[in-house]
């Protein structure tokens, strides 16, 4: 029984890149006019820096249109360097998908240098793509406002949460 959410409670980088799809798929919300969302995992085999492309369809209350994102998910105990997103062109990923954008999505957190190069291609930039990175904390932040997430993924925090409403209805 946990009183927080880690990322411990989740087995592999399978189970992360579930987590993160399944996250990406409560995401529909007309309050920020977001009326579809698609999740397109690669699947199993070498995905060449892309394991989940999102689409959201939204609306600007006259039209709608697709917003789309390549997302990478790191799933590590140590900081994700440089060398382990290397050998993917990111912007050539992001034209070959007609994505809007690249998210990286760890486990843990990235190395100054991935931080330096993420800061680079967002200034750089002529096409106006946008590069983010989800550090662990900030992506464990996001999860805590999905509570069908924490019983899904996170059974011991889930069952901390249940004691706790239990004991204050008493």
């Amino acid at each position: 029984m946990k009183n927080t959410i880690t990322f411990d409670e989740i087995s592999d980088w399978r189970q992360f890149e579930s987590l993160v799809a399944a996250y990406f798929h409560l995401l529909k919300d007309e309050e920020n006019n977001i009326v579809e969302v698609e999740v397109r995992p690669s699947g199993i085999g070498n995905d060449a820096g892309r394991d989940i492309l999102v689409i959201f369809r939204v609306t600007d209350s006259i039209f709608p249109f697709d917003r789309k994102w390549v997302v990478q998910c790191k799933f590590k105990e140590r900081s994700v360097s440089k060398s382990d997103i290397n050998d993917v062109n990111i912007p050539s990923l992001i034209h070959q998908y007609g994505a809007d954008g690249y998210l990286l999505v760890c486990k843990g957190n990235v190395s100054s240098k991935v931080t330096e190069m993420f800061e680079g291609l967002n200034d750089q930039c002529r096409f106006k793509y946008r590069y983010e990175i989800w550090q662990g904390e900030q992506f464990r932040a996001r999860l805590l406002l999905k509570y069908s997430l924490i019983k899904q993924f996170f059974p011991e925090h889930d069952e901390f949460l249940e004691l706790k409403n239990r004991s204050q209805q008493s």
